[in-house]
């Protein structure tokens, strides 16, 4: 079964210079039961789409599907069949030791988040921390891309 190992953390933004290009994202989650701790998305990314499976996270892990899919396909669902609002992102890779860190610049209703992302082969294996890292936030769910549909980062300073 393919497992996503992946630590996510907020970013000091005086200290990150981002990279030139990015890839801009688009994407989307398919409405499942309350009661259900899996998430299916639905993601355009440049020229490609993509329908990502996702289980539930223990710590740093979980299951994780994903699959091309044409994109006129990608965007109907989109449009037609995700929740709103679409999370809107640029991402930016770093390179930093032996791993890429993904820097996810969100706009939109999410706008002024960023958060950084290493994905790991294993929840123990060591890897350079770059001084533009603050705090952890791999297990707060309030920094899943899909608990942000639900409570968008616009709204955090207002309850």
């Amino acid at each position: 079964m393919p497992k996503e190992i992946e630590r996510k953390f907020l970013v000091d933004r005086n200290q990150l210079k981002l990279p030139i290009q990015g890839v801009d994202i688009r994407q989307g989650y398919l409405p499942l039961s309350k009661n259900v701790k899996t998430v299916v998305r639905v993601r355009i990314k440049n020229d490609k789409a993509y329908l990502t499976i996702k289980g539930e996270n223990i710590g740093s892990v979980r299951s994780e599907f994903e699959y091309e899919i044409p994109v006129d396909e990608g965007i109907e669902m989109l449009e037609t069949l995700c929740q709103s609002p679409i999370i809107e992102k640029t991402r930016y890779e770093i390179p930093q030791g032996n791993h890429d860190w993904e820097i996810d610049v969100f706009h939109g209703d999410n706008d002024g988040l960023i958060i950084a992302e290493i994905e790991l082969s294993k929840e123990d294996e060591d890897f350079d921390v770059p001084a533009w890292i603050r705090e952890e936030v791999t297990n707060n769910p309030k920094y899943y891309n899909s608990s942000l549909l639900e409570k968008p980062y616009k709204t955090w300073n207002a309850t």
